[in-house]
């Protein structure tokens, strides 16, 4: 009997250090850097002023969309400070070709940051492009699933069901702010033909 309580603890312990590990390689070495769809689109988290350029160099980035909104006092979702985005804006400027775009968002997006974000996808020679927030995991998968609706054709629910792997309990679940937001928005072309 002890030795089978050994091995539950041993197993339980090995688990917690995969998904501690995990989240310390994701959030401070990788930052939670993802591909969208290969060549066109990406999202992050925040990416170190020394560290922006060889992310662009390698998917060959063009454009880096900013959904940072400094002073909400909310030092969870939104812990930014103003500094951070001049830093970045400071670190973008240098690197050749590359386009910097600020469209401070709060979690779930209104109707400005739709259109900037469309006036910015809309235009081809802004891709490939980064869609980054703070964390990476909510602002920044938003509007890649905001992408997927309105550029790639995705339902709603395909594109709700791309932003995590697991979308129950997370902010993106049913009766969250996030989830029922994308759960309900109206593509432009939904829009369009409803008024046809």
């Amino acid at each position: 009997m002890k030795k089978n309580k050994k091995a539950i603890i041993f197993s339980v312990l090995t688990i917690v250090l995969i998904f501690v590990g995990k989240y310390v390689y994701d959030m401070n070495i990788n930052h939670n850097f993802e591909t969208i769809t290969a060549g066109k689109v990406y999202k992050s988290g925040v990416i170190p002023p020394d560290e922006i350029e060889s992310y662009v160099k390698k998917y060959h980035i063009k454009s880096i969309v900013d959904l940072r909104m400094p002073g909400t006092n909310d030092l969870v979702l939104n812990p930014e400070k103003m500094g951070e985005l001049q830093a970045e804006r400071e670190a973008v400027s240098k690197i050749d070709g590359v386009n910097y775009f600020s469209n401070p968002s709060e979690q779930v997006p209104n109707e400005k940051n739709i259109q900037v974000f469309t006036k910015i996808m809309d235009d081809k020679a802004n891709y490939p492009v980064l869609i980054h927030c703070y964390h990476g995991t909510g602002r920044a998968e938003m509007y890649s699933a905001l992408y997927r609706i309105e550029y790639e054709n995705f339902t709603n629910e395909q594109a709700r069901s791309g932003v995590r792997t697991l979308i129950k309990w997370s902010s993106f679940d049913d009766g969250k702010p996030k989830g029922e937001y994308l759960k309900a928005y109206k593509s432009r072309k939904q829009l369009a033909e409803e008024k046809q």
